[in-house]
């Protein structure tokens, strides 16, 4: 006989092909097997915080594949059982926890991520149908790490690009005792919304070292060049000088980064941003959506202890 949590899972996997179905989803799709969280091949980790004076650092990959066929049938998800999509989001999460991981406990769950494609036509309907998927995944991954951290240390999470919206559902998914051990969430090259604000667990970042709150921005060369699907934000912060107003801030001696806050995205001077080709005419197109883990990693780095101090001080 099945075992409980093996019950439930396999009723949530149904109950989400049946809400697939009835937005039109999941026609004629095929929809890769579910991860099983208990088994570590579904983890990227590190343990760099011998000493246990750290942060649990949960973290969301963002896009790494296209639609592809399995047996003639069109998919629109990335496999975690197929050890190639594996290591095309290991590319992303070792560079990041190259940075986050130092002096802490990193953890990064493979999920069934929504394709490129989805992103590509723009479609907040369609966008939306397609990640309850890829957001399930998270969250289960993201309730089997709760189940087995020590509660007593900070937690952050972070994520970029469509990793960036499964931190905002995280923030919506988690409960009250949680979410009091918070110090900070990154929304990496992702929105927050006024809706979004409504959840009890979403508080725009303020300063440098205020925690509990949701750290975002995105970054463009010119605010018409804004993805709303990606970046109609309500609220920013400047990751240079952590300020909510237009304050400018020198990144690398020579790129100047400001805070336009009636759109609440950064906007750069004095960086190209030609490393990351446009794609699709989708991103990197005016905008440099590929920038946001990386031009502000130090600043990141710096932060996350920054955050940790602060939040050991309240305790």
């Amino acid at each position: 006989m099945p075992k409980i949590n093996d019950m439930k899972r396999i009723l949530l996997f149904a109950l989400l092909l049946v809400l697939l179905a009835a937005c039109g989803c999941s026609h004629k799709t095929y929809v890769p097997q579910a991860p099983d969280y208990k088994d570590t091949m579904m983890w990227f980790t590190a343990d760099n915080d011998a000493e246990g004076t750290g942060a649990d650092i949960f973290y969301v990959v963002s896009t790494w594949e296209e639609d592809w066929q399995h047996e003639g049938t069109v998919c629109h998800y990335a496999d975690v059982w197929n050890a190639e999509h594996r290591a095309h989001m290991a590319i992303e999460i070792s560079r990041v926890a190259a940075y986050m991981a130092p002096g802490n406990r990193f953890y990064a769950p493979y999920y069934r991520h929504m394709t490129i494609d989805g992103w590509v036509t723009k479609d907040e309907e369609l966008i939306q149908c397609r990640t309850r998927l890829s957001m399930a995944d998270v969250c289960e991954a993201f309730d089997t790490f709760i189940a087995r951290r020590d509660n007593r240390r900070p937690l952050m999470i972070a994520g970029f690009s469509q990793g960036g919206m499964a931190v905002v559902e995280l923030l919506k998914h988690m409960d009250d005792e949680i979410y009091s051990r918070l110090a900070a969430a990154y929304v990496m090259g992702y929105k927050i919304t006024p809706a979004d604000t409504l959840c009890a667990h979403i508080h725009p970042a303020k300063g440098e070292t205020d925690t509990g709150v949701a750290i975002c921005y995105n970054t463009v060369k010119d605010v018409k060049y804004v993805q709303p699907v990606i970046a109609a934000s309500c609220c920013a912060i400047n990751p240079v000088n952590w300020h909510t107003d237009a304050t400018p801030a020198i990144l690398h001696d020579t790129i100047t980064v400001t805070l336009d806050t009636a759109a609440h995205v950064l906007v750069v001077t004095g960086y190209s941003g030609s490393e990351y080709a446009p794609y699709r005419d989708f991103i990197n197109v005016g905008d440099i959506h590929s920038c946001e883990p990386w031009l502000y990693s130090d600043c990141i780095r710096h932060n996350i202890e920054k955050r940790i101090a602060s939040f050991k001080g309240l305790e």
